[in-house]
């Protein structure tokens, strides 16, 4: 089964900026964790940053069709990328939003998430560790969705 793991505008900075709120883990480092623990978990994980809400628009749409779940770390789309929202929205597919800093401690602005009615759940405040959360909900989403032995 295959995870797509979207990071959204300026992740790619991980490690640089501000490491109080985000850490020191380069965004390179936080993909080898996620493809490592998605492959213990039998999972395909397909990671993709980009700093453009069309940008990954575009990949949702060229690759949520083979997909089985969506993680996405929407970045500061979090809180105005509606057309992303919509995006996700018409995907029916799991969708697990996932924030490095906890976005309800921080600056008033950052509390709402426009993506969060759309996506199955939200994990925030755990660092680089809200991405594996994230693969092993996934996971147990996925799996939840096979049929038993019984209903085959």
């Amino acid at each position: 089964m295959k995870v797509l793991v979207l990071h959204g505008p300026n992740l790619a900075r991980l490690g640089a900026r501000d490491p109080a709120h985000y850490g020191r883990r380069t965004l390179a480092e936080i993909d080898n964790l996620v493809q490592s623990r998605g492959a213990e978990l039998g999972l395909q994980v397909e990671c993709f940053q980009c700093n453009s809400e069309g940008g990954l628009i575009d990949y949702l749409e060229l690759e949520a069709q083979s997909a089985s779940g969506i993680v996405i770390n929407p970045g500061a789309l979090t809180h105005y990328g509606l057309s992303l929202r919509d995006a996700l929205e018409s995907i029916d597919l799991p969708i697990i939003e996932v924030h490095l800093s906890n976005i309800y401690a921080r600056e008033t602005f950052r509390h709402r998430s426009v993506i969060a009615p759309v996506a199955t759940g939200q994990i925030s405040g755990f660092g680089w560790r809200s991405y594996l959360a994230a693969l092993e909900l996934m996971a147990q989403l996925l799996g939840d969705e096979q049929p038993s032995v019984t209903e085959r």
